[in-house]
């Protein structure tokens, strides 16, 4: 069964987004199926409303952070690459041996550029701190989640 993510990725955008990074050529081709088919407009890129219909991020009490994660710089579309750059820092520390980066960079999911990831899930206004504010809104957020678990839960 060919589909349209099969057949839009190009060998060697494959290789390249395998070296930049470390995921396997079917994760890169797995992962292009699933942002093809969250792309409702059909354009090559993603919009923070096509995130917000991943029910395992509508959920989630940083979800709307996670998703902010995938559009630096204030843009509103994240293309193929960006989202596979932003998707690598959650990929394991141990995988680095084994897919090092030919280009001597420290890979995506190394854990300086993890914590360096997980920062600016904090820093909201990107002022390179976490303000009290920051931190409370996320800790509201997350004691908001655990109260409704428990009472879901009893």
């Amino acid at each position: 069964m060919g589909s349209r993510a099969s057949t839009l990725l190009r060998e060697e955008e494959i290789e390249e987004i395998k070296k930049e990074t470390g995921f396997s050529h079917s994760q890169i081709t797995r992962l292009y199926s699933r942002f093809t088919s969250l792309d409702k407009g059909e354009n090559g890129t993603l919009s923070r409303e096509d995130f917000q219909r991943i029910p395992e991020l509508a959920i989630n009490p940083l979800g709307d952070r996670i998703i902010n994660a995938f559009f630096p710089d204030g843009e509103d579309q994240v293309n193929f690459r960006g989202f596979m750059r932003t998707l690598a820092h959650f990929r394991p520390v141990e995988d680095n041996e084994k897919n090092k980066n030919l280009s001597n960079t420290e890979p995506l999911n190394s854990r300086t550029n993890k914590l360096h990831f997980a920062f600016q899930l904090y820093d909201l206004d990107r002022d390179d701190k976490i303000s009290r504010d920051e931190l409370l809104q996320v800790l509201e957020k997350v004691d908001v989640e655990q109260k409704m678990s428990i009472r879901f839960l009893h």
